[in-house]
């Protein structure tokens, strides 16, 4: 198996797991308890919230433990709406936003807020001036995301957080696809609030953060207990946060060698699949994008056929973000950067790891082009496409 699905998931490194593994049962304890067995499960809690404010150069005491990206991302549009209302009623979130920035933006919209979607580029980049002019008085919240999961793109985190510290507006950025992967300082980005997932950099999945800097006011989202200072109940995931905190600590330590080798392999990919494959168009920023990122819309083809073929060559790739690439429906980040509906049903995402080899690169450039060939055999938008050349001949 070639695994090209880093967006979806990466695998747990060994030395996650062994740091997880006596949390399961060894030291099994409730950190609320005040017996030597809880002490020894919270010990290792606050031990995990340093490695991850590390990790992000924030203070520990900033950095609250959820159980997603997704998670993280409600918490911070829910709480900061909560705790702000009576301030204002607007939030600015951009049109190619993780639909767990999305879908929680539209029920607060229903529940009397005020919503302004902010456009983006062909290469799917939020220009800091768009923010600016979508501020009003009111405007309580800014959400743009640090990096696109689908096509890769590094937005202007820093230029967006100046505006809204100008402006007195929260600002939360959505660094899932980019914390622990590129260098995130949330002191150097000036931002408020900040969502990171473990299983994006090499730890468990079902264990996340977010980011709240000091000050800024944000409600609970799950109530029922004093777990992380108030602000989230529920028994905390001891094994999942001692593996998000070893991942944090691994990728702080070999983030610069793993990017070497996956933006090598990354661009080798950008430059030979096209010369592999015609009518090919890369999605994106050739350059500004993150380093295990590839991303292409393939003409004439759908998605979930490339997918499938590849599966069967033991290929594992997505056609998308790992929460809407099942809906079959055309990307709403792709429609967001004015790319053609017929052509964005062929979106495939290759997404590298650790690990991930030369040999990989060559075996699916061997495999891909016959796939395609095959697929358009059967396309009647292939059809008509060659009959049109031909009769312009």
């Amino acid at each position: 198996m070639v695994y090209f699905d880093h967006i979806a998931s990466t695998p747990m490194h060994p030395f996650v797991l062994e740091a997880m593994l006596p949390y399961f049962n060894e030291h099994f304890g409730n950190p609320q308890s005040i017996h030597s067995l809880g002490q020894k499960s919270l010990q290792a809690i606050e031990k995990t919230r340093e490695e991850v404010a590390r990790l992000i150069n924030s203070q520990p005491s900033e950095i609250l433990f959820t159980s997603s990206g997704s998670e993280s991302n409600n918490f911070a549009l829910k709480g900061v709406a909560s705790a702000n209302s009576n301030k204002g009623n607007h939030i600015i979130v951009s049109s190619i936003e993780h639909q767990s920035v999305l879908r929680p933006a539209s029920k607060l919209e229903k529940q009397g807020f005020k919503l302004s979607y902010v456009p983006v580029d062909k290469y799917g980049l939020v220009d800091p001036d768009d923010v600016k002019k979508a501020l009003t008085p009111q405007t309580i919240l800014v959400s743009v995301m640090f990096a696109n999961s689908e096509v890769g793109t590094i937005e202007p985190i820093r230029e967006i957080s100046a505006i809204c510290q100008e402006n007195d507006v929260v600002f939360h950025t959505d660094a899932v696809a980019a914390a622990g992967n590129i260098p995130v300082d949330v002191n150097s980005l000036g931002v408020d609030l900040l969502s990171l997932s473990g299983n994006q950099f090499y730890g468990p999945s079902g264990c996340a953060a977010l980011y709240v800097k000091k000050g800024t006011k944000i409600d609970s989202l799950i109530d029922g207990g004093i777990q992380e200072n108030g602000k989230r109940a529920g028994t905390e995931n001891v094994a999942g946060i001692v593996g998000l905190g070893t991942a944090a600590k691994l990728a702080l330590k070999q983030m610069e060698q793993r990017n070497q080798q996956l933006i090598t392999l990354r661009d080798k990919l950008i430059k030979e699949l096209p010369e592999q494959v015609d009518h090919v168009v890369l999605t994106g920023h050739r350059k500004n994008r993150l380093p295990y990122h590839a991303s292409f819309c393939i003409k004439f083809v759908e998605g979930e056929s490339m997918l499938l073929g590849l599966d069967m060559q033991g290929v594992e790739v997505s056609s998308g973000s790992a929460c809407t690439s099942k809906t079959l429906k055309v990307s709403h980040v792709l429609q967001a950067m004015g790319i053609d509906a017929a052509v964005a049903q062929g979106s495939i995402v290759f997404s590298l790891i650790e690990g991930t080899t030369p040999e990989d690169i060559d075996y699916l450039l061997e495999v891909f082009p016959p796939i395609i060939e095959k697929l358009r055999k059967m396309s009647p938008l292939y059809t008509k496409y060659l009959e049109e050349k031909h009769n312009d001949i």
